[in-house]
């Protein structure tokens, strides 16, 4: 029981295991990540439509909720980039009419979110997120940074944009130009933010950019009291924490935010589930991946119950927090405890910061997701995954970003039915001085024993692709010129037959002994030769139609059928 509750609750374990030098270098490091998760945090709920205040709540919880449940000992948890689109997109549309109901929506999306993430971490379903296609999620990613990036010119440039699409946003944006609302002030300083950020960030990782440039917007704004011309700031927070409560949501409303949750759960389980693993195999330790997404569910759950909006692993700040010298999950209680402090005793800290520095610091999180290199090098190794890619964009850009979720897990799902449905086949020969059987084309040179066809399917027999292993086998015996006596499937690439293979092979059968041709397997594996003999392909007579290797097929062929065959090996001895 013991050993239960501590694999569910890490926490335990890390206190028992907790050494005194650790302290120091986690304080120092909490420290340092507070001047960077307490203006992200804002700077996310700005980005999606929500008061700036709602950005520490959502970093504040969920740093103390990990801390307890989290099995990665660094990883940091909050407001993400990745989501901003997502939950902008539920939020937006309300946000104007009534923004109290845009903040009990975020949180409600939190909450359904987080309780898919749980149930997915209970079922042991961690390899969930291995399902979306490399190229499907590099795609996905570049069309959520275009959304952001386009989202927050608007901010940057004095007006907000709405849309939920980024042609959408487009028009919003160049609707706000063309009516005169481009602020030069508000410009300046999201410029200003930006390169400094950017500057900063390419000296050194470690150096709290972001704190930086939020200090100097306050700065520049405070002194030359830039709100006179225009430049729209946060204000004052609120004092004070809010009491842990459940959204005033409906629950028809609930019902028509599932979908949304969904892709929201995805998208964070996959980038946590990504980085978890990565820190894991650079820090020499062990992470389980479903208690990872249990920790991601409470995270979410607790943002939602504190007004909070959903939230993920940050793929910035962790790297902070790492160069910080951070060693357990103390350093994100310290950033907590520290952003509580400026909540509740300093709440008109950020009074004189600008959007645009938010807007800004957003940006450079956008542009952080654009890997072009990654992209060209996508084209050049395979111009069918980066064109898989490229529709992933359109589709987010199009589509927008809930829609494009759905659209990307689809495109994952079609990508391995496409290579399932085709795979590589080949007709193997035998080449003189080299060991086994091997693909004709690649070995022109090869010989063939007369009468006979050897086959090979690189890929398990299902109801998608067994048609055409069927149609592929015949036109191979048609276009070779010598009468086939026999056909032998070398099926060690083979890893599963299904009931609608095991249907169209006994067709094939049939059709193959009605041209006096015998079908033969080499190297079927143990569970697929229990699936075939079970579903009875060759009326109970599968053990004479195998054998353990394609050598000792051919031999078998070759006795059976007295043919007069003498391999390469044969005439060494």
């Amino acid at each position: 029981m013991n050993g239960s509750i501590a694999r569910w609750v890490p926490a335990l374990d890390e206190a028992k295991r907790y050494e005194r030098g650790w302290f120091t270098r986690d304080l120092v490091a909490g420290l340092v990540l507070t001047g960077l998760v307490a203006p992200a945090g804002m700077a996310y709920a700005a980005a999606s439509g929500l008061p700036p205040v709602h950005g520490l709540y959502a970093t504040i919880v969920p740093l103390l909720a990990y801390a307890v449940f989290g099995p990665s000992r660094i990883m940091v948890m909050g407001p993400d980039s990745s989501l901003t689109p997502l939950i902008a997109a539920v939020v937006l549309p309300v946000v104007a009419s009534d923004p109290d109901h845009a903040i009990a929506l975020a949180s409600i999306l939190a909450v359904v979110a987080g309780a898919l993430c749980i149930a997915l971490g209970v079922a042991r379903l961690g390899f969930i997120p291995d399902l979306l296609a490399s190229p499907v999620r590099t795609g996905y990613l570049h069309g959520i940074a275009l959304t952001i990036i386009i989202g927050q010119l608007g901010k940057w440039c004095g007006f907000s944009t709405p849309g939920e699409t980024i042609l959408g946003q487009l028009r919003g944006f160049a609707n706000g130009i063309d009516e005169g609302r481009f602020n030069a002030w508000a410009f300046g300083v999201g410029a200003a933010s930006l390169v400094l950020v950017l500057v900063l960030r390419s000296i050194s990782r470690a150096i709290p950019a972001t704190l930086i440039a939020v200090v100097a917007g306050i700065a520049v704004t405070a002194t030359f009291d830039l709100t006179a011309h225009g430049v729209t700031v946060v204000g004052a927070l609120p004092g004070g924490l809010p009491a842990p409560s459940w959204p005033d949501v409906s629950w028809g409303t609930v019902s028509t935010l599932l979908g949304a949750a969904a892709g929201i759960a995805f998208v964070a389980v996959a980038d946590t589930t990504t980085l978890s693993r990565s820190y894991a195999v650079r820090r020499r330790a062990t992470v389980d991946n479903d208690q990872e997404l249990v920790a991601l569910g409470v995270a979410n759950i607790a943002s939602g119950l504190f007004q909070g909006f959903p939230i993920s692993s940050s793929a910035s700040r962790t790297p902070v927090a790492e160069a910080s010298g951070a060693r357990t999950q103390l350093t994100g209680v310290v950033a907590a405890l520290a952003v509580i402090a400026v909540a509740v005793f300093a709440p008109s800290t950020f009074r004189y910061l600008p959007d645009a520095s938010l807007a800004a610091i957003v940006l450079v999180a956008a542009i952080t997701l654009i890997d072009i290199p990654h992209l060209v090098e996508l084209f050049r190794a395979r111009p069918s995954e980066f064109g898989l890619a490229v529709v992933s964009i359109l589709s987010v850009a199009v589509l927008g970003p809930i829609t494009g979720v759905a659209a990307a897990i689809t495109l994952s799902v079609l990508n391995f039915l496409r290579h399932q449905w085709k795979p590589h086949t080949a007709e193997l020969v035998r080449v003189d001085g080299i060991k086994g059987y091997h693909d004709r084309e690649r070995h022109p040179e090869g010989r063939v024993v007369p009468g006979l066809l050897l086959y090979r399917f690189d890929g398990p027999l299902f109801f998608a692709n067994v048609r055409y292993f069927r149609d592929d086998l015949l036109r191979r015996l048609a276009e070779r010129p010598d009468h086939i006596r026999c056909v032998i499937v070398t099926a060690e690439p083979i890893t599963d037959v299904d009931v609608t293979a095991a249907e169209v092979l006994r067709e094939l059968l049939d059709e193959l002994a009605d041209r006096d041709v015998e079908m033969r397997f080499a190297e079927l594996k143990g569970t697929v030769h229990d699936k075939v003999d079970r579903y009875r392909v060759f009326h109970g007579h599968l053990p004479t139609h195998t054998a353990r290797t394609t050598g000792e097929a051919v031999k078998a062929y070759v006795h059976d059928h007295q043919v007069p065959w003498v391999d390469w090996e044969d005439r060494s001895v």
